[in-house]
Formats: structure tokens, C-alpha cells, sequence
């Protein structure tokens, strides 16, 4: 078997699911605040006539203080009070930034900075620091800075500072020259998200997992404060510093963020750890999936298909590549991939086309992946993928992040450095191997005919490759191991007016069990096919 086989337990969903709220926020299409509304960073507390002073700043300097103050004993990061502590669900949706007074705008402007408020579920302040000449200085913000609407407008004192904002985004030129789209977002814990060209926004990262999913809670660090980087005029890149704090934990980010038709971003996490943890996740990755052709009948809905993204896909060190479709269970499941030195794992949206969804508001087909690049050896660990039930789109549902082998030494500095690839990221049609199309599920046995109970049908696609050159009476065999089951038949052929080569598995599961099932295309002495690996959870 190419990857050791997943461990699948049942966990209480209270310790995951206690960050998924922060994302439901983010969820484009079904978004509880809209993203055109993308928050910002704060500014410190200053008198209105208070002159900004600046100090030296520089990545080292960040990540000294962040050493330093991971010798000291944690602080709860305070709640701020104000005219908006009271602001509900409504009342946060009517203030939004005033886009005329974006940072940095200007004719030779390559990007422009937006703040967002705080109030309603964003209470604690996030400080926002403008870089020059290697010069640090605050960004202040006041009501001066953000429009307000409807039921809130009459309950706003004019010029006002603001203690803090809840984040802040990033607008650059994205999908056409005379428009600054929005590129990426920060709001929230250390989540924040990017988009491709021609993308809309989907799927999450965040800075740091600690003890994600595991039978205690859960802690969710957070970035206390950023520096940015000003940006030279028509610049295609800019610089982002984050200082992230938790109970156990202090970090120094920077984020090198590039937007085209795949947008970059280049991450450092040094990281000190205040006290030993069980776990911590590198690179997080939250998405959604609903349903599919898998799993369409448990849902009444008109929509195909619903998900952000719709498979893991982990290219290991040797070139080797695993794609593991991704469900919704009947009950939290996990897996792990162990891997030495990946070449890249990541959650992608592989099915682009707007008839597999017909959702004509989410735009499923436009949602992002995202693909994680390791810039350095990052050894021997375990790619962990958290799958939570779910019945509603806006939760975010899926959860995936690399674990290192060794845990971190309280007292030492950790750093990985990794590429995050955000996209339409569509399959190398150049690649020798054939990838995995589609997979779909249903009751087992033969169509139109009464079958043995409890039995499961499952279709695998394979496009593209060497695969797709060869006829219908190729020597090709399909390669399937499984645990927790039994195979009743298994069928290859080729589809020749779709050119696919269809894998096609009956399974029987032993009682209670968990089925595992991993397969591929082999011939003329070769692999001929990426390798789909699928988990059945029975009950």
C-alpha cells in the first residue's frame, strides 16, 4: 500500500468546531458578513493630535520579541469597549470601509489596504503598523475611516478613534488593470484567505493549528498585530509581518504576497513554545464540502454537487501522487498520510465546470484551491485530514494540516517556510499519469435488480495520462487493496466516447466497520495512474 492506512476515530465536535464559526463568516455566497467588507488590522489607542512615532523594524527584530515573549506568562488578549461592543449581526453589516480612504491609493498605487470595523463578534483589537524605510509607524483609524448605514449611522460620534480594527484585506489589479480586486484578507484568530485570478473566495488558511481535533479543547492562536510593508509604486508583490499569540505558543509570520492568475504566498512561521503540546498542525487548511455524486441522495437540493473544494491531493517525495476525495461522514473521522519530505499537499476544486454545480449565486466552479509547497525539507510527519458532519454549506467542515514527527521543545525556536499556491490550479495535462475525474457511490450490486443488503458501488474516473492514449483492449490492470471489506467485483474499462477509463468496485464491509480502499492504474511494467485513495465510514 503506497500511504499507511487512515486512523479513524470518533471525537467530540466541540473543540473543532469551536474556530468553524469564525470561518462561516468568511464563507463566500452564503457569507454572514460580506467579503466585500474584509476587515483590518488595528491601530493603537492615540489622542487625535498625537503625532505617530516610528521605530526600527525588520523580521529579526519581530522574532526576538516574540522569543522573548514567549519566557513570559501568557495574557489574555482584552476585550475592547466602545459604541460598537453592542453592535449585533445587523448592525455589523451596515458599516462598511469607506474605500476612499484605502491606504496608499493613488495613480502609482500597486495595491490598496482596507481596515474593518470591530464590533459583534470581533471585540479584541488587532494593531496595523505601516513599514517605511525600515521604519515601523502605527496606522490609527476613526469613524472618519468606515461609512455607516441604516440603524447604526445615528449611533456613531463623528471622528472618533477606534481602539483597534478586526482585520484588514488587500486590493491589487487582480482580473483587470483598472480595478483593484481584492487579493486576500486577513480577520480572524490567524485565519485569513487569497483568491487567483477569476477566482471568488472559498476555502481558509490559517497561521497555526494547536491540538485541532484532538479529546480536549482546542486553542486558537491569534495575530495580535501587523506590519506592512509600504508598497513601491506599481508594485506586484508586497510584505506582510504578523505576531501571533496564544497560551502556548508565540509566533513570527511573514507573508511575501504575489497576486496573478495563481497568487503566491510565501510564509516564515518562527515559532517558540511556551509549553509542550500534543499536537500542532503546519499550514492549515479549512474548506467545505457538502455533497456530491457520492453522497447526492442524502441531500434534497436542485445543486449537483456543493463544496469548496472536493479532494486532498499529496505529491510525495518520489513524485508519487495520492488524491483522496473528500466526504462528509456520518461521524468526525480523521486520516493520516505519512510522508518524508512531501513535495506539496493541499485542498483543490477540481471540477470547474458551472453544470456540475448550477449554483448561479456561490459559483462553486470559481472557488480557489490551494496548494501548499514546502521551501524546505520539512522531514518525516503526517499530512492529518479532519472530516465533521455537517448539513449546512456555511460550515466549514473540512480541516487539513501537516503534523511533524517531532514535537516542539518548549524554549526553542521551530521555523518552516512554505508556498501557498492560490487558484484555479487545473491538472497538468503534460502529465504521464492519468488523474482521478470523478468518483461517485451508490447501492451495490446490479442496476434495476433486488442486490445483497448492505453492499456499495463505487465508480472511479481516470482521465488524461499515457492512460488516455491506449484502446479499449490495452493490458492495463486495476490495482485496488482494501481494509475493513471485501471486494464482491471489481470491473475496468474504457468509456472510448469520453476517453476516461472507468474503475468500477463493489465492497461489502465487515460489521462496523471502516472501510479503507486505495486503487490505481497499472501496465507495461509502470504506474499508469495517481493513486485514489477513499474512506467509507459505515456507521
Amino acid at each position: 500500500m503506497p500511504v499507511e492506512p487512515g486512523l479513524h476515530i470518533t471525537l467530540p465536535r466541540r473543540g473543532v468546531l469551536a474556530g468553524i464559526s469564525t470561518l462561516v463568516l468568511l464563507h463566500c455566497g452564503t457569507s454572514l458578513v460580506p467579503m466585500a467588507r474584509a476587515q483590518t488590522a488595528p491601530a493603537p489607542e492615540a489622542a487625535p493630535d498625537a503625532a505617530p512615532v516610528g521605530v526600527p523594524f525588520d523580521f529579526d527584530t519581530l522574532t526576538e520579541e516574540m522569543r522573548l515573549l514567549s519566557q513570559a506568562e501568557a495574557v489574555a488578549a482584552e476585550r475592547a469597549s466602545g459604541f460598537f461592543s453592542d453592535f449585533t449581526y445587523d448592525d455589523y453589516n451596515s458599516v462598511q470601509f469607506n474605500p476612499k480612504r484605502a491606504r496608499w491609493a493613488g495613480p502609482e498605487a500597486g495595491f490598496h489596504l482596507h481596515a474593518f470595523h470591530m464590533g459583534w463578534l470581533f471585540a479584541e483589537p488587532v494593531n496595523l503598523f505601516e513599514i517605511e524605510g525600515g521604519v515601523a509607524q502605527p496606522m490609527v483609524f476613526s469613524t472618519d475611516d468606515f461609512l455607516y448605514y441604516d440603524r447604526v449611522k445615528d449611533r456613531v460620534p463623528l471622528h472618533e478613534p477606534l481602539p483597534g480594527v478586526a482585520g484588514f484585506r488587500l486590493n491589487a489589479p487582480l482580473n483587470r488593470a483598472d480595478l483593484f480586486d481584492e487579493v486576500i484578507a486577513f480577520l480572524g484568530a490567524s485565519y485569513f484567505r487569497a483568491v487567483g485570478r477569476g477566482n471568488g473566495y472559498g476555502l481558509s488558511a490559517r497561521g497555526l493549528a494547536i491540538n485541532s481535533g484532538l479529546n480536549q479543547p482546542e486553542e486558537f492562536p491569534r495575530f495580535s498585530r501587523f506590519w506592512v510593508e509600504k508598497p513601491v509604486p506599481f508594485a506586484r508583490e508586497v510584505t506582510v509581518y504578523a505576531a501571533l499569540e496564544s497560551a502556548s505558543c508565540t509566533g513570527a509570520y511573514r507573508f511575501v504576497i504575489r497576486p496573478g492568475t495563481n497568487t503566491e504566498v510565501d510564509v516564515t512561521a518562527r515559532l517558540f513554545f511556551r509549553t509542550e503540546v500534543d499536537q500542532f498542525g503546519i499550514a492549515p487548511l479549512t474548506s467545505m464540502f457538502l455533497f456530491s455524486e457520492k453522497n447526492r441522495a442524502d441531500f434534497d437540493d436542485f445543486r449537483p454537487n456543493v463544496h469548496d473544494s472536493d479532494g486532498l491531493a499529496i505529491l510525495r517525495r518520489d513524485g508519487d501522487r495520492i488524491w483522496r476525495p473528500l466526504n462528509n461522514p456520518v461521524k468526525l473521522t480523521e486520516s493520516w498520510f505519512v510522508e518524508e519530505n512531501l513535495q506539496s499537499f493541499g485542498l483543490m476544486q477540481r471540477d470547474r465546470e458551472f453544470e456540475s454545480y448550477q449554483d448561479a449565486v456561490s459559483h462553486y466552479e470559481r472557488r480557489p484551491s490551494l496548494l501548499v509547497e514546502p521551501l524546505a525539507d520539512w522531514g518525516r510527519g503526517a499530512v492529518r485530514l479532519v472530516e465533521i458532519p455537517s448539513d449546512l454549506e456555511v460550515n466549514d467542515n473540512i480541516v487539513a494540516f501537516w503534523v511533524p514527527e517531532a514535537k516542539p521543545v518548549p524554549g526553542t525556536m521551530v521555523e518552516y517556510a512554505y508556498r501557498l499556491h492560490w487558484g484555479l490550479l487545473p491538472v497538468d495535462p503534460a502529465a504521464d499519469v492519468a488523474y482521478v475525474k470523478e468518483t461517485r457511490a451508490g447501492t451495490g450490486g446490479v442496476s434495476g435488480v433486488e442486490n445483497t443488503e448492505g453492499t456499495r458501488k463505487f465508480v472511479v474516473d481516470f482521465a488524461g495520462g499515457m492512460l488516455a492514449t491506449l484502446p479499449t483492449d490495452a493490458e492495463v490492470e486495476a490495482v485496488v487493496t482494501i481494509t475493513g471489506g471485501e471486494i464482491s467485483v471489481q470491473t475496468l474499462s474504457k468509456i472510448d466516447s469520453v476517453n476516461i477509463w472507468r474503475l468500477v468496485i463493489d465492497v461489502l464491509p465487515e460489521t462496523g466497520a471502516t472501510v479503507e480502499l486505495v486503487a490505481h492504474v497499472a501496465g507495461y511494467g509502470r504506474k499508469l495512474s495517481e493513486n485514489w485513495q477513499y474512506q467509507w465510514v459505515t456507521a
